[in-house]
Order: structure tokens, then sequence, then C-alpha cells
């Protein structure tokens, strides 16, 4: 059962479970849902974990199964929620270039992520220097963006199934970044172009090529060439490989799989829609990218 919570003013832990919060008046009112495990440390690492174009925080929270991992590991997890015209349907995020009436409205999706921690800080502790961003579809593309306009909060950033939707790149620290995406993605092809159309939508969204991407982004954090594999696994047909720049200020890692769809590897796998391909067990994105988030942070 979701515990709702207003804005408070004093500092307090909450209790295990999942949280429905809501903070800000009026048309600034902005919500998030909030996973806490039972096993916590004090000061905690905490991952924002975006939904995809479409979608709300609790259809990804379900998605992407990711509360087992943290639970195990002692991470926070944030589910934000998107904008849109029907309250808690058919979010979108402004990941600049994309995606829908978040971008047309021009709605300014950093600063309520900014606000966001702020909030959170006032309720729960978190450790300020571990803070991750993740997400999926339009959600993995508002993790870039995060990570280019806010690299003094962001210590690091795992995307999956989205390409990067910005014209410029972190300029204060060099953020490292783990992008997990298939080969035989349909919605957002692996080499670029246009995806298949957005759901209930005829839009159609032009996507930059995965490697063309990273390869702008490795040069941002002052990486070698070219990418080197580090390791293959193999189940059931599919494929994931993991590729790396090499010397690098900040870490940049790709799993490029193969067989899979447009889908959050080791998440839901049932009663995925046909258009979006099949679901895959290849790897766990959940366990690849808070394996990957520990072994960053902000530096001192």
């Amino acid at each position: 059962m979701l515990a709702t919570w207003l804005v408070a003013g004093t500092a307090y832990a909450l209790p295990a479970g999942d949280h429905a919060i809501t903070f800000g008046r009026g048309t600034q009112s902005r919500a998030y849902l909030l996973h806490v495990p039972a096993k916590l440390g004090p000061q905690p690492p905490l991952v924002l974990n975006f939904h995809a174009g479409g979608s709300n925080a609790s259809q990804h929270q379900k998605l992407t199964g990711m509360d087992a991992v943290a639970d195990r590991e002692g991470f926070l997890i944030v589910y934000p929620e998107g904008t849109g015209v029907l309250e808690g349907q058919l979010q979108t995020w402004n990941a600049g270039g994309c995606c829908g009436g978040a971008v047309r409205d021009n709605v300014d999706d950093v600063g309520f992520v900014r606000r966001l921690l702020e909030d959170l800080s006032r309720r729960q502790a978190y450790d300020p220097a571990r803070v991750y961003a993740t997400g999926f579809d339009n959600g993995a593309m508002m993790s870039y963006r995060l990570a280019a306009a806010l690299s003094d909060r962001i210590a690091a950033i795992a995307p999956v199934a989205g390409t990067i939707a910005v014209e410029h790149f972190p300029t204060v620290r060099a953020v490292p970044v783990l992008h997990i995406h298939s080969a035989d993605d349909p919605s957002a092809p692996y080499a670029g172009g246009r995806g298949a159309a957005l759901p209930m939508t005829t839009q159609r969204i032009t996507h930059l090529g995965v490697e063309a991407g990273l390869a702008e982004w490795a040069k941002a954090n002052g990486c070698a060439t070219p990418l080197e594999q580090r390791e293959k696994k193999e189940a059931q047909g599919h494929t994931a490989t993991l590729f790396a720049y090499p010397k690098c200020r900040a870490e940049v890692l790709l799993w490029k799989l193969t067989g899979a769809g447009h889908v959050w590897p080791g998440g839901e796998r049932e009663n995925v829609p046909k258009p979006l391909g099949a679901g895959t067990a290849v790897i766990d994105a959940n366990a690849e990218a808070l394996k990957f988030f520990s072994g960053h942070r902000l530096p001192k």
C-alpha cells in the first residue's frame, strides 16, 4: 500500500516500502515514487529511474523490477513522474530533442530533478556523492540530459534502450556511462534513424546511433579509441557483449545485445507488446547498473 506524504520541513527517515510523494503547489506540483529497502545504511546511494515516454512511475517500477536488486544492495530508488495532458498517463520527459508534450511545452525537467533531490533530502537521508540516473527509452534520454546538465549532482548514468538527445556534453566533470541497448531494437534503432511510432500516436522519433553518440561522449571523457571487447554472454539464442573505451577520465561502457527488442533486460518479460520485440534474460540491467554505480561517486 502506498503512503502519500506532503512536503515537510523536518528531516526524518521513511519506513521501508513504497511512498508516493507530491511536492510543490499548483502548476508547480510534481510527483515521484520512492522505494525504501528494509535494510539501509545511514547514507545510502540513490538511483533515479526514469520511465519511458508514454508510461508512468508505477508502470516503470513494475517493468524494471529494480526494487528486488536495490533491496539486496541497499540502494534507494526514486521513480520520477513525467508530465502529460492526462495526469499519471502517457507522460514524457524533456530530454533535449525528445519527447512529446514535455519538449513542446519546454518543461523544465532538469529543474524538477534538482527540486526532487532537495525535497527528498528533507524526508530521507541519502549520500549526495552517490546519486545516479538510469531510465528506459525517453527516460534513458533523460538520464543523458541530467549527466550533461547536472554533472555536479549525478555521479554516473546507465541508460537503457534510449539514445542521446542533447547537443551539449558535460563540462563541469566527465560523467561515467554504461549504455545498454539491443542491436535488434525496433523502436530506438541501434544504428540510428526513425523508430516505430510512439504509443497511441503516429509520431516517429529520429534517433542518434548508439555508437555515434557514445563516441562523442567518450571524446568528452578523454577516452582513447577504438571500443574494446571485454566479455560476452549467451542465453536462449540471445547475446550480450560488453565493450569499453580505453584510457578514459571516466568510464564509457556498452552492453550490446542481439535477439532482444525494445525492452529492459532482465525485467518484466510477460505481456511484452509484440511490436517491441523479444524480452531477454541474457543480462539483468538492474544488476549491471547497480554494480556499475557502486564503482563511482562524485569527487570531493
